[in-house]
């Protein structure tokens, strides 16, 4: 694409717009102008949803040309703009700086926001960014480094004229590291009320789901049970969970790579134990028994078979919609943890104990805090028995389909062994 100093201050535009109603954005706004460097004449167009937003796109491009800067640049996306300046941007910083500045642009920058024209990106949307990187339990440092190269970025496209301010000075959010813990000190803050709560969240999924797909349903419900992330339930195998202790083995997750979704290790890199409370059991033993006698098949898997992941799950159930309709606006995929982590914390379990189950780290040792020398315990002592919420009802039926003989055979109560 051109550069800004291929145009001179002034250019001349020359527009027009377009209806094509059979097009789902039927206005079609085109600028044309004559680069002075080649004498050929060049033409920039995009579709609008609306009339007004073509003549605003329009707009902004004779606003950009009036300063000087190219069309083609003033509508450039942050990659382009990236891979375009980004020895400018990274100029005056040491060589061994370079290497976790890239790493930080091509692993979180570009993903999140390679596709947004850079005069498009916000301070909202940076601040959005950072959070769901946090919430992904990425280290401070690697945070750190990923907003420092955007702001550096941006940085240089305010010298280039195309914005005025830069977006990416965003502050305040090493402070999310500690509400990170708090939510695991207190992860009710975040969580459904109960289980009648997640279960009718999973029910309203499985509504709203094309083909009214069980499946989906029961992804949540085990989510919301065990504390998982989406991509770890997609992740879990027949031979992960032993089904006469009720202990699943944490062992894998599915996350997005080039190519598609692909199976991975935990974060951390180590396995960790998660016990089934007995609200879930029934769900899993009637997948156990329909999965099939392979112990490297998958529990969970979307309608066609395929792997499940945060994004899949949203789009197939319509899953902003069914929250706000619900009452749990704010509620996010990932805070399913902070539900089963709430009924672990009910459950009296220690908070290093907890940390395991989520997948954190361990806890640096402190001599004022006896829980973080506590030697490690099986969990099935270190959990007790869960409360019976639904001792006149029975067991509550978490699966949605029609019931299995054959589970009448899978103990439900305690951790007390039980036999499929």
């Amino acid at each position: 694409m051109e550069r800004a100093a291929h145009i001179p201050l002034g250019v001349r535009l020359s527009s027009d717009i377009e209806h094509r109603p059979d097009r789902p954005s039927p206005y079609r706004a085109r600028a044309r102008w004559t680069d002075p460097a080649t004498g050929r004449r060049v033409t920039l167009s995009e579709g609008q949803a609306a009339e007004d937003d073509a003549h605003n796109w329009i707009k902004s491009l004779k606003e950009a040309a009036q300063a000087g800067i190219s069309p083609g640049l003033a509508t450039m996306t942050l990659a382009d703009y990236g891979n375009t300046t980004m020895p400018l941007a990274l100029r005056g910083l040491e060589l061994k700086t370079h290497d976790p500045y890239l790493a930080g642009w091509r692993r979180r920058v570009v993903p999140a926001l390679s596709h947004l024209p850079v005069r498009m990106i916000t301070n909202g949307a940076v601040d959005r960014t950072v959070h769901t990187w946090i919430a992904d339990e990425l280290s401070r440092s690697v945070v750190k480094n990923s907003i420092a190269v955007l702001v550096r970025v941006m940085e240089q496209a305010v010298r280039d004229g195309l914005i005025t301010t830069n977006p990416a000075r965003i502050t305040g959010w090493q402070a999310q590291y500690k509400q990170a813990q708090d939510e695991l000190d207190d992860p009710r803050s975040l969580a459904l009320p109960d289980f009648a709560a997640l279960q009718r969240l999973a029910h309203a999924l499985v509504e709203r789901s094309h083909g009214n797909y069980q499946g989906w349903g029961d992804v949540v419900l085990f989510a919301g049970c065990t504390a998982a992330r989406i991509g770890e339930v997609s992740g879990v195998r027949l031979g992960d969970i032993d089904p006469t202790t009720w202990i699943w083995t944490v062992r894998r997750q599915t996350t997005p790579a080039p190519g598609g979704l692909t199976d991975k290790a935990t974060k951390g890199k180590r396995a960790r134990k998660v016990p089934l409370i007995e609200e879930i059991r029934p769900l899993v033993a009637q997948r156990l028994l329909t999965a099939g006698p392979d112990p490297d098949a998958r529990l969970f898997t979307g309608p066609r078979g395929g792997r499940i992941s945060t994004a899949v799950l949203r789009d197939a159930t319509h899953w902003d919609t069914v929250v706000t309709e619900l009452g749990h606006e704010h509620l996010r995929r990932h805070d399913l943890r902070h539900t089963g982590l709430t009924w672990f914390a009910d459950a009296d379990v220690p908070v290093h104990v907890l940390r395991e189950i989520a997948g954190h780290g361990p806890r640096p040792e402190n001599p004022a805090d006896p829980a973080s020398r506590s030697p490690p315990r099986p969990l099935d002592r270190l959990v007790p028995t869960w409360p019976p919420r639904h001792a006149a009802e029975g067991p509550p039926d978490c699966s949605g389909g029609p019931s299995d003989p054959r589970l009448s055979q899978v103990g439900t109560t305690g951790f007390e062994p039980a036999t499929p």
